[in-house]
C-alpha cells in the first residue's frame, strides 16, 4: 500500500526568510522513509529499516563547529580550538544566504522538544532540506501529542541544508561545511554536511551551555538506566567505549543512550527521544536490543548492503563511524517517562588500547573528578586517518566537543552532586587486557557486564581492595564471574617490564593532558591523578 498520503499539514516559514517552499509539516516516519526511497536518497533493508548515505561527512566535523560570539557568550565560553567564535554579522549574512537557498525547495518541517523532565523542556522547530534528516529529527528528539503542536512556540531553531555550500572567504567559515550555535537568535545553523548527528550536538551543545547558566543543572554526555529498587546508574564514555551497549541491560529500565541532565532536585532526564548507537561490528548476540531495533522507522547510515537488502555490518568501507538511529521505544526495556531518581553508581568508561588500566576500579571523589575533566580514551588504529598505532585520546568530561564552558564548571557540579547523592565512581576498562591493542585482547564484553552487575548488586561493597602502584586506584581481588587474574592488568600480562614501561608512559600523557587544568584544580583533584610515572 502507498503510505505516502501527501498531507495537506504545511506551515509557512516566510517570518524565517523562507519564501514560496513547499513544506511538508509533521510527516509520519512511514512518509518521510517512502519520500526518501522515491527521491533516491535512500534504500530499504531487509528488516525494513532506512538505509541512507550521509556523503562526504560520515562524522562530526570538529574544526567546522562555532558559536556567535556575542554579549551573551562572550565572557561565559572557553573559546579555543573546541569553542571557535563566529562574528555576529557574518552569522546574519550566512543565514540569509541558507534561507534564500531553501526558498522555493521542497523541504521538510517538525516540531519536536528535548527534555523528557516537563520543567526544563526546550521546544525546537527543525527545517530540513532532506526528508531523512527529518525523520532523523524526529527519531531523536521528544514527540509531542498532537494537542500540544495547535499552539507550538519554539525556543530553538534548527535550520539545515547540507546540500548549501559556504564560500570560506566571503562568510568566515574554514570551509564549504559548519555547524553554528547563535544563543541570542536560538539558532543552529547547519550546512554542507549531511551527517546527522550535527543536528542532535547543535542541540546538545546548546542545552550544555543553557542548564548550568539558567538552571543549577549539570548536562551529561552519559547514558543512564534504572532498577527495580528505582537505583539510577550513570555511564559516561566516549564513542566505542560501550556506553549504549552497556547501559541496555535486560535486568534495568533504559532512560537514555547519549545525553542527560542531573537537576537539583537530584532527579536523571533524558534530552532525546531516541538512540543513535554505532553498529560497526554489530551482532544479534552481543547486542541484541540495538540489532532488534533496526526495523521499520529506523535509520541506518553509511552501511553496506547487498542485492538483497542484507546488511554487513563488519563492512566499513564507506566509513568506521557506521550508525544507526532509532525511536527509544524501539527497545522494549524503557523507563517511561524518561526520567531516573536517586542516582547511586556512577561508571566512567574508556577503552585503554594500551591495556594498562584495570578493568574496574573504584575511585574516591578526587580521583573521580580527575578522571572525568581528564575524559580517558584512545584511538586505534584503522579510527582515523593517519593512525597506525594506539594514542591516548582526552576530551574533557567525555564530551569536550560539546561543552562550551570551562571543563571544571561542570567538573565541580559533578563532585557537589556526587557527594550530596553519596554514589559510588567506577572506572571501568572495556578496552584491551593481556598486553596493548595488537598483542593483547579486548575485553570480553561477558566479564565488564559481569563487573558492572557486581558493582550495581552492591557486591563489590565489602571485597578485598589492592591499589594500583602507578595509577593510585583500588581494584577488587574477586569480583562474582570473573576470573580473578584478569582483575589486576599487570598479571594478564606475561612482559611485567613490558608493562610496566607502558603504564609509566599512558601515566606521563594523562599528566602532559592535565597540565592545562591544574591552575583550576584544588589538591583534592591533583591527588586523584597518577601517583608515579
Amino acid at each position: 500500500m502507498d503510505v505516502h498520503t501527501q498531507t495537506t499539514k504545511t506551515i509557512s516559514l516566510e517570518n524565517y526568510g523562507i519564501k514560496n517552499a513547499r513544506v511538508h509539516y509533521q510527516l509520519s516516519p512511514e512518509e518521510l522513509h517512502y519520500d526518501t526511497i522515491e527521491h533516491g536518497l535512500g534504500t530499504e533493508t531487509n528488516s525494513g529499516a532506512l538505509a541512507i548515505n550521509t556523503g562526504e561527512f560520515t562524522g562530526r566535523s570538529p574544526k567546522d563547529r562555532f558559536i556567535v560570539k556575542d554579549e551573551v557568550t562572550r565572557e561565559k565560553v572557553w573559546w579555543g580550538e573546541i569553542n571557535i567564535p563566529f562574528d555576529p554579522d557574518k552569522f546574519d549574512k550566512l543565514y540569509a544566504k541558507v534561507a534564500t537557498y531553501l526558498s522555493g525547495k521542497e523541504i521538510y518541517a517538525r516540531d519536536a522538544y528535548a527534555c523528557a523532565e516537563d520543567k526544563y523542556r526546550l521546544n525546537i522547530r527543525v527545517v530540513n532540506e532532506y526528508p531523512w534528516s527529518n525523520m532523523f529529527a524526529y527519531n531523536m528528539f521528544l514527540r509531542p501529542e498532537e494537542k500540544e503542536l495547535k499552539n507550538f512556540q519554539e525556543d530553538w531553531l534548527i535550520l539545515n541544508a547540507p546540500g548549501f555550500k559556504a564560500d570560506p572567504k566571503v562568510d568566515g567559515t574554514r570551509q564549504e561545511n559548519f555547524a553554528i550555535l547563535n544563543f541570542s537568535k536560538k539558532i543552529a545553523l547547519i550546512g554542507g554536511t549531511g551527517y546527522t548527528g550535527e543536528i542532535k550536538k547543535g542541540i546538545f551543545s546548546a542545552l550544555n551551555f543553557i542548564l548550568p547558566v539558567d538552571r543549577d543543572t549539570l548536562p551529561m554526555h552519559c547514558s543512564a538506566n534504572v532498577g527495580e529498587d528505582g537505583d539510577t546508574a550513570i555511564f559516561f564514555g566516549l564513542s566505542g567505549t560501550g556506553k549504549t551497549t552497556l547501559s541496555a541491560d535486560p535486568n534495568r529500565k533504559l532512560i537514555g543512550d547519549d545525553e542527560h541532565g542531573w537537576t537539583k532536585e537530584n532527579k536523571i532526564f533524558n534530552f532525546e527521544g531516541g538512540c543513535y548507537a554505532k553498529v560497526i561490528n554489530l551482532t544479534e548476540e552481543n547486542e541484541p536490543d540495538i540489532y532488534r531495533a533496526i526495523k521499520p522507522g529506523a535509520i541506518l547510515e553509511n552501511v553496506v548492503l547487498d542485492d538483497e537488502g542484507n546488511v554487513d555490518f563488519a563492512d566499513t568501507s564507506i566509513t568506521q563511524n557506521t550508525r544507526v538511529s532509532y525511536p527509544i521505544d524501539h527497545i522494549d526495556n524503557i523507563k517511561v517517562p524518561s526520567v531516573g531518581v536517586n542516582p547511586k553508581n556512577i561508571f566512567f568508561l574508556t577503552a585503554d588500547a594500551f591495556g594498562v588500566l584495570p578493568p574496574i576500579s573504584k575511585l574516591t571523589p578526587g580521583q573521580a573528578a580527575y578522571h572525568f575533566i581528564s575524559g580517558y580514551t584512545a584511538k586505534v588504529a584503522g579510527t582515523e586517518a593517519g593512525i597506525n598505532e594506539p594514542l591516548p585520546s582526552f576530551s574533557a568530561c567525555f564530551g569536550a566537543p560539546f561543552m562550551p564552558l570551562h571543563p571544571t564548571k561542570y567538573a565541580e557540579m559533578l563532585s557537589a552532586k556526587m557527594k550530596e547523592a553519596g554514589v559510588n565512581v567506577w572506572l571501568v576498562n572495556t578496552g584491551w587486557t593481556g598486553g596493548a591493542y595488537g598483542t593483547g585482547n579486548r575485553m570480553k564484553l561477558k566479564y565488564t557486564r559481569a563487573m558492572i552487575s557486581a558493582a550495581l548488586n552492591g557486591e563489590l561493597k565489602d571485597v578485598e581492595y589492592t591499589t594500583h602502584e602507578v595509577f593510585g586506584l583500588k581494584m577488587p581481588v574477586n569480583c562474582p564471574d570473573v576470573p580473578a587474574e584478569v582483575l589486576n592488568p599487570k598479571k594478564t600480562w606475561e612482559d611485567k617490564a613490558a608493562y610496566d614501561k607502558k603504564a609509566g608512559e599512558l601515566s606521563s600523557s594523562f599528566k602532559k593532558n592535565f597540565e592545562k587544568f591544574e591552575e583550576y584544580a584544588n589538591d583534592e583533584i591533583m591527588a586523584g591523578g597518577p601517583t608515579s610515572s
